[in-house]
């Protein structure tokens, strides 16, 4: 059986003839124009618009590998992992509600011992001009002195920690006792453990701490601040870091300590020249009893009524008229004194005259019970008399 390149031989030939010449024709000719320099080759075009869907399936299949991997094989440990994480939540809300309990009592407690914070008001800032330039006196100078307010004994510092204090005071220059020189003393405290000590510095220029009991765990890594115990620096500035920890001598221990700010590349520094005094008080939310809120919300008992107008009006307008008359109205006169008690005792006089003069001047007596009893003592002698001298007949 004869092949078939055998039979279409020539065809064969023919479509390979064309294809080549169709292939040159690509390389030679170009899309855009011959002078466009972003203009492509047709075989360029061809090429890749033949093995692009071949790279589309590829992407496709690596991100759903990865989508699979991501979503269900590498999630198969969320759920332990989830189920940590609630418990540590609850844990930490323990803590939280020990925690504001803790301060709640730290601020009723700072209230009653009612001790004086010190702030910094305010500082001037300052320029290193120079050092002392030995190694057995740790100083620097700087530019500012008597003329800005600059006392001895101010306290020193920078952005990142305290320097020291001023030691001598020129009038526009002064010099700073570094804290890393031997004679140098600040009252340090470390950050978590609350152990205090004092800081200061050695022959070879570094900072230690002293006077901390052997027995004591003092980390490597601790935060020092100052303690507020020497009056030159406020409490809670930085001081620096627990480099090293040693056993010391007299029952001490020895530790090295890495100074927050870099003393020996000094350049700008504060000087606090005002510290501001505030009294500590108790906590601003004070709590309220539930029965002061319920009688705030509950409705109140109505006060007691006034007295009436017209009683009041009439019981004022009989009193000028009865001081009026002069010697005869008045308290002390003797026809007064006799008066009162016939005014007091009305039902008992008309009852022996028989007399129907009882219900007037009961009635009369109606308004003015209601008045002040001064103002009804005042009318009654007044208005009685004429019955008391009818009733005879």
């Amino acid at each position: 059986m004869e092949s078939v390149l055998g039979r279409y031989r020539n065809l064969v030939i023919l479509v390979g003839v064309l294809f080549l010449q169709v292939l040159g024709l690509a390389t030679q000719v170009k899309r855009g124009g011959g002078n466009d320099p972003e203009s492509t080759r047709l075989i360029r075009i061809w090429a890749v618009g033949a093995i692009s869907p071949f790279e589309r399936a590829l992407v496709w299949g690596e991100n759903s590998v990865s989508g699979l991997w991501h979503n269900y094989f590498y999630l198969r440990g969320v759920r332990a992992e989830n189920r940590q994480l609630k418990d540590q939540i609850e844990h930490m809300r323990l803590d939280q509600v020990r925690l504001s309990e803790d301060a709640a009592q730290a601020r009723r407690l700072q209230g009653l011992v009612a001790f004086k914070e010190q702030f910094i008001s305010r500082t001037v800032a300052a320029q290193v001009i120079g050092s002392s330039g030995s190694d057995l006196s740790r100083t620097i100078y700087i530019d500012k002195g008597e003329n800005v307010g600059i006392k001895r004994d101010m306290a020193v510092m920078t952005a990142d920690g305290i320097v020291g204090k001023v030691l001598v005071v020129y009038p526009s220059v002064s010099q700073v006792l570094l804290i890393s020189d031997q004679s140098s003393g600040v009252g340090a405290l470390l950050e978590k453990t609350r152990l205090q000590g004092v800081l200061r510095g050695t022959a070879n220029g570094e900072v230690v701490l002293e006077r901390v009991m052997s027995d004591e765990q003092v980390p490597v890594g601790e935060t020092v601040l100052t303690s507020g115990g020497d009056q030159i620096f406020p409490k809670g500035l930085p001081v620096g870091t627990v480099s090293k920890v040693g056993a010391g001598k007299d029952l001490f221990l020895n530790i090295k300590i890495s100074p927050a700010a870099n003393l020996s590349k000094l350049e700008e520094v504060l000087v606090l020249v005002e510290k501001q005094e505030r009294q500590a008080t108790a906590e601003d939310n004070v709590h309220v009893r539930a029965a002061d809120i319920l009688a705030q919300r509950l409705p109140s008992v109505p006060d007691k009524p006034a007295p009436d107008a017209n009683s009041a009006t009439g019981a004022a307008a009989g009193a000028p008229k009865s001081a009026a008359p002069g010697p005869a109205v008045k308290p002390a006169s003797p026809a007064a004194t006799a008066a009162s008690p016939a005014a007091k005792k009305p039902p008992m006089a008309n009852a022996s005259t028989g007399s129907k003069s009882a219900p007037k001047s009961d009635t009369s007596q109606t308004p003015s019970a209601s008045a002040p009893p001064k103002s009804a003592e005042t009318t009654a002698p007044n208005s009685q008399p004429p019955a008391n001298e009818s009733s005879p007949q």
